[in-house]
């Protein structure tokens, strides 16, 4: 056997390292939304006259979380992601 060949091996090995990677993909994700809520209140707070930049945050923010929702629905679907109850 050669050492660069791909082998059904190989495809195990690679597939096992994306659950990792994509939790810390969620995590960042999460990250993000939770600073752009911060902005937004940031931007409340200071931006008296023009709320332009706060209803910017606020749906940028929207977006991240339908993207964090869509991505741990797919991470459970493949299989990456395991729920578990409260407790249990």
């Amino acid at each position: 056997m050669h050492p660069g060949r791909y082998t059904q091996d190989n495809k195990i090995n690679r597939i096992d390292h994306v659950g990792p990677i994509y939790k810390y993909a969620v995590v960042v994700v999460l990250l993000v939304v939770i600073f752009s809520l911060g902005q937004a209140l940031y931007y409340m707070m200071t931006d008296k006259d023009n709320d332009k930049r706060m209803a910017w945050a606020l749906t940028r923010r929207i977006g991240l979380s339908l993207l964090l929702i869509g991505m741990v629905a797919f991470g459970i679907w493949m299989g990456w992601l395991q729920p578990h109850g409260v407790g249990q």
